[in-house]
């Protein structure tokens, strides 16, 4: 899910980013601006930024916000360690807030540290959360020999026109007509001047910058077919779903980390087999001291799921132990990290009891660590019958991927049995 970007840049060109992030959210509803709601924890404009800055080819990114929220940028870029981003003050619309970013390469009054100027500009909406570097390449390209290029998708829905009295006009052939979505690219000299030539009448009520292009410099933008994941956060449903989205995204990976007695292998082995068939699984079969060479390479391949299975009561050191590890990675930064601990409860183990004193215990622990980023929940599985095992562990995992995906952070603490 963060993979980040290595070599030049498509043709060998220059390339930076704009991203407008000035709108108020008036489609959304409620006192926040959308690109500053919260998902996942994180807000929505900081998933567009870190999607432009993983790609390292990509020299400036240049985030456009309105007045007032300029120190609330600032502020985002700071917590989540986000690099190579200007912060600009847009305008009044969408147009003249890109108009703006464009600016800061360009003209050296308008700021105090003048950007380089790239060959290839590439625009795309704060409120698009999922471009990953492929399309942005191939626009890249495409607007490096037409001048002009941008992401198309088939449209959803018939267009129809109205009638002055309210009736139907006429329709389009949809087969015809493409949804123009972003990111979009350019070579700066032709949009810039675009910009530059534009009416104010363009610049308060246009929406479209490869019409600019076409319009004003006689660029024909070349289309390129985008994936279904470019649509544009607009309506509150639309933050559910980008949620949605991050949680499975989220969710497509698991370390399993056993530290149990011989007697108590078979459930060691049995429990990542049954997530096997529902989630990547990765597993560590020895204690984290002796793993952490293995144990940093698959954090290092983005791994946010942790279970670590234990015959101890609770295995205090060895859980501070991966939390640590967790935290100095970076990765909680970003998203939130599942660490499900489980306990084994066997019958000869009669020294193995919960009090109210372990659950607070518990408790404790994890709202320390939510504050890290982390979510503990505890898992208790019940090892009494042997010729039930196969069953209690799968029940186990069915629980491991309910909290997995549901990253719910009311729930940390508690103590679920299987």
């Amino acid at each position: 899910m963060e993979t980040r970007g290595r070599g030049a840049a498509p043709g060998g060109v220059s390339v930076s980013a704009v991203l407008p992030a000035g709108g108020s959210g008036e489609r959304l509803g409620g006192a926040t601006p959308k690109q500053f709601c919260a998902v996942q924890g994180r807000p929505l404009v900081s998933y567009a930024v870190r999607a432009m800055e993983r790609i390292s080819w990509i020299s400036d990114i240049v985030v456009v916000v309105s007045p007032e929220n300029i120190e609330t940028m600032k502020t985002i870029i700071e917590k989540y360690g986000l690099k190579r981003v200007t912060v600009v003050e847009g305008g009044i619309t969408r147009h003249r807030s890109i108009f703006n970013g464009l600016k800061v390469f360009a003209e050296n009054e308008f700021s105090s540290h003048l950007l380089q100027k790239p060959e290839v500009v590439i625009i795309h909406d704060a409120v698009r959360p999922f471009v990953e570097e492929d399309i942005v390449s191939k626009v890249v390209m495409a607007a490096k020999e037409h001048g002009a290029a941008g992401a198309i998708r088939p449209l959803v829905s018939t267009v129809i026109a109205s009638a002055a009295d309210g009736c139907l006009d006429h329709s389009l052939e949809r087969a015809r007509y493409r949804a123009s979505e972003m990111p979009q690219a350019f070579l700066f000299d032709i949009i810039y001047e675009a910009y530059q030539q534009c009416t104010d009448y363009d610049l308060d009520y246009g929406t479209e910058c490869l019409h600019l292009a076409l319009k004003y410099c006689k660029t024909n933008a070349k289309l390129v077919e985008g994936t279904a994941d470019l649509w544009k956060v607009t309506y509150k449903r639309d933050l559910y779903a980008a949620e949605s989205i991050v949680k499975d995204n989220l969710s497509q990976q698991v370390c399993v980390i056993t530290n149990v007695k011989e007697t108590l292998a078979q459930v060691g082995f049995l429990l990542p087999e049954s997530l096997k068939s529902q989630i990547k699984v990765e597993a560590i079969s020895m204690s984290l001291s002796k793993n952490d060479s293995c144990l940093q390479n698959i954090i290092s391949g983005r791994c946010y799921n942790f279970v670590c299975v234990n015959d101890k009561m609770w295995a205090t050191q060895e859980t501070q132990e991966l939390v640590d590890v967790l935290e100095k990675s970076n990765i909680p930064l970003l998203y939130p990290v599942v660490l499900i601990l489980v306990h084994l409860d066997i019958p000869e183990n009669n020294s193995f009891s919960i009090g109210m004193e372990d659950l607070t215990t518990i408790k404790k622990f994890a709202r320390e660590t939510k504050k890290k980023n982390i979510l503990v929940y505890g898992l208790l599985i019940q090892y009494k019958d042997p010729l039930l095992l196969q069953e209690t562990v799968n029940s186990a995992a069915a629980l491991i991927m309910a909290l997995i995906k549901d990253r719910n952070p009311e729930l940390i603490g508690q103590l679920l049995v299987a």
